[in-house]
């Protein structure tokens, strides 16, 4: 069958948008034939710093012909609905349509439409050129003459080919023809800018990626990835060092290179006084090089790797120095960013004698804004050293140690070091702590207090960390809610996804017994009359705006929050949502320890045949007392079951079997024994399959039946002791 190749030529493209860009590229071409009844074998779409390129694989040569029948307005319908149909229907007359007719609706107007499918061809000509013209770049630009003109295309860079060749690896495929702003489809193509700049013609994908590669180009990104890491790690073996591996650098870096040449620099040794954090940003942010260490992860050695896009004719020896010499200018700045930062601060030296003391006094300050309903920096430290202090007993910390990590965090925002390295923040107050003799706990809660940061990120273990890590995140949480500033959609400016899932997993991950509620009310305690809110034309504190009553309605809707955080994580380890949505649907479920082994164990009771079957029985009794507090207005059937002396022997079994089911099971769920409570409602399998099978619940007696819906109810609320069926699939 046809393939399709479509290669987009320009200008260099940004690293951080080639990835996207052909994700985007490929959706967007396949999705419009799919839409068009063309469906493909298979498709695939690469990048460069220079072009977008995607094959098609396995396309038909032509659309299916299509036949519809399409239903109009009953025969005798005004003329107007008449007319209308035959607009639609692509008809001249109404003898054109059929008359079809219905039993119930009557007679009724059809008409059949028949198309022949076009050329495939003929069909990428259409789709192709609107792709490019409506492709989402995250930003574009016209250029040249064309320019002045609002209609002109818009590209990431400005385009000078279009490569789009069509048909069957037996003959020689045909241009798709097609212009776009004076740029005429074809099937020519160039190689790297410096080595083989030279036109290339091409046929196919498996001729045209072999012709990319003489002409100095890896087309695939994946494959330069290999290269690079492949060369890097065997130059730094030579050499008797180890890479420092970092993925995000290596895909960017990727994406700046064509043919990839890895090569090796050098910096003065003096420059490894510098903490190595500082040094891997500046190599890292500056010159997009990878740092070497020595091996089994020891210190950073003075050499560096990088990556260049041509094969110099000295073996890359001027490009190393050249960039050795930036480097070490950098490592220059930074010397001078890390010898400033551990001398005092003239300015506030009455106010703290130690270094990062002074840098918390020029936070107070300097007044910098946090957010502008939620104050200052220096505020939310003050809020954040409180916190840390009430929760470091709950976690096993020493209140004194967590509200001095606390009340340190966010100095090192004020240092040279970080305002020029951001991405340093807590490593570099780590240190400067350490230098000037802080408590071990206290300098490594001040780095590990952002943790964690992503699902793959370390969580930190030390009690101290942990408290001032919650501490951060629950103020932001907490803050930020009340302000009514929540994520909404894929927009999350604030990060609150992410900070509710570090404390998931701070929570989790240290096995810990925390009540949400608890944490919200305290984190609240510490917002009132600190953060400010503008209300009715004036500022006025937190406490103030929302009330006692908003405080409540924001921290339940923060729970709920919460459960659609727990709820990923425990997705992305395997749990199931509903059993998820079972527990929390309880009320009071705010302990997430509890909450996911109350989880995992109705997970392991739902697999056996107990568990199925109690569900089915549940579910059951359940449809029926829906139907029958809906058929009787809304009555509930809650009160307690009293039981006739001569009811049969199946409903006192059940009866005497929820009595007793529930009680164990209540007493195994305060004991915090789940799987205990599930076994004792696991006994309630055989009486309730015997009460169904030999009782009559909607009985022509009203007392009997009230008897027995109660029961029912008596049942369902059993079961709700561990969980709330009702939200279990199956």
């Amino acid at each position: 069958m046809p393939d399709l190749l479509f290669e987009i030529f320009s200008e260099e493209i940004p690293a951080r948008m080639q990835g996207q860009a052909a994700e985007d590229l490929k959706k967007l071409v396949t999705q419009a034939l799919v839409d068009r009844g063309l469906v493909y074998e298979g498709a695939a779409a690469f990048a460069t710093p220079r072009r977008l390129a995607l094959h098609v694989a396995g396309l038909p040569a032509r659309q299916p012909d299509l036949r519809e029948e399409k239903k109009g307005p009953r025969v005798g319908a005004p003329e107007a609905a008449v007319q209308g149909f035959l607009k639609s229907a692509g008809l001249t007359s109404i003898d054109q349509a059929t008359i079809e007719k219905d039993p119930k609706k009557g007679e009724f107007y059809v008409a059949v439409i028949e198309r022949p499918g076009r050329e495939t061809q003929e069909v990428l000509a259409e789709v192709l050129p609107a792709v490019l013209r409506n492709f989402p770049w995250p930003k574009s630009m016209r250029w040249g003459a064309a320019s002045a003109r609002s209609d002109a295309l818009r590209w990431v860079r400005p385009l000078h080919s279009i490569v789009a060749t069509f048909g069957p690896e037996t003959e020689e495929p045909e241009i798709v023809r097609f212009s776009l702003d004076g740029i005429e489809a074809g099937d020519t193509t160039y190689g790297h800018r410096f080595l083989a700049p030279g036109a290339i013609k091409v046929r196919r994908f498996d001729d045209y990626v072999p012709a990319l590669e003489k002409a100095k180009v890896v087309l695939d990104p994946a494959r330069r990835k290999e290269i690079i890491l492949h060369d890097a790690r065997d130059l730094a073996f030579a050499q008797g060092l180890e890479l420092v591996e970092d993925e995000a650098l290596l895909t960017e870096v990727a994406g700046l290179v064509e043919w990839p040449v890895v090569l090796m620099g050098a910096f003065d040794e003096a420059f490894l006084d510098i903490p190595s954090e500082v040094i891997r940003a500046t190599i890292r942010a500056n010159q997009k090089c990878f740092v070497l260490r020595q091996r089994d992860g020891g210190a950073l050695s003075n050499r560096f790797i990088l990556v260049s896009n041509i094969e110099a004719s000295d073996g890359g020896k001027a490009i190393a120095a050249g960039n050795g010499r930036v480097v070490r200018a950098r490592l220059s700045d930074a010397l001078y960013f890390w010898e400033t930062d551990r001398k005092p601060l003239p300015d506030y030296a009455d106010k703290a004698e130690k270094p990062l003391d002074q840098r918390l006094e020029k936070l107070k300050a300097m007044n910098i804004v946090f957010h502008e309903k939620l104050g200052t920096q220096a505020e939310r430290v003050e809020r954040i050293t409180e916190l840390a202090r009430e929760l470091a007993p709950l976690v096993g910390a020493d209140p004194e140690k967590a509200a001095r990590a606390a009340q340190l965090c966010k100095a090192d925002l004020m240092t040279e070091v970080v305002g020029e390295f951001p991405e340093t923040q807590g490593l570099m107050g780590r240190r400067y702590a350490e230098l000037q003799g802080e408590d071990a706990d206290v300098a490594a809660a001040i780095e590990e207090h952002y943790k964690p940061q992503g699902p793959g990120d370390r969580v930190p273990s030390n009690p101290v960390s942990v408290a001032v890590a919650l501490a951060d995140k629950l103020d932001t949480l907490v803050g930020f809610w009340a302000i009514d500033e929540k994520p909404t959609g894929s927009k999350d400016p604030y990060a609150l996804r992410r900070a509710a899932l570090g404390v998931i997993r701070l929570v989790l991950e240290n096995g810990l017994r925390l009540n949400l509620s608890d944490l919200f009310t305290t984190a609240s305690l510490m917002l009132k009359n600190v953060a400010k809110v503008k209300a009715a034309g004036h500022e006025t504190s937190i406490d103030e705006a929302i009330g006692a009553s908003g405080y409540q309605i924001y921290r339940t809707d923060l729970l709920a929050f919460f459960a659609d955080r727990l709820k990923v994580y425990l997705r992305d380890k395997g749990a199931r949502h509903d059993l998820i949505d079972a527990v929390f649907a309880l009320e009071g479920q705010d302990d997430l320890l509890m909450i996911v082994r109350r989880v995992e164990a109705l997970g392991r009771f739902l697999e056996t045949e107990d568990g199925k079957n109690l569900l089915a029985g549940y579910k059951r009794a359940a449809n029926i007392l829906r139907a029958e507090e809906k058929k009787d207005k809304g009555a509930r059937f809650d009160d307690a079951y009293a039981g006739a002396a001569d009811a049969p022997e199946a409903e006192r079994r059940l009866a005497a079997a929820v009595s007793s089911a529930t009680q164990a099971a209540a007493e195994n769920v305060t004991r915090e024994d789940f799987e205990g409570a599930m076994r004792a409602l696991a006994q309630l399998r055989a009486p309730v399959d015997t009460f169904f099978d030999d009782v009559t619940v909607n009985d022509e007696d009203p007392s009997k039946r009230l008897d027995r819906l109660r029961l029912l109810s008596a049942f369902r609320q059993a079961v709700h002791t561990v969980a709330d069926f009702s939200k279990i699939g199956g």
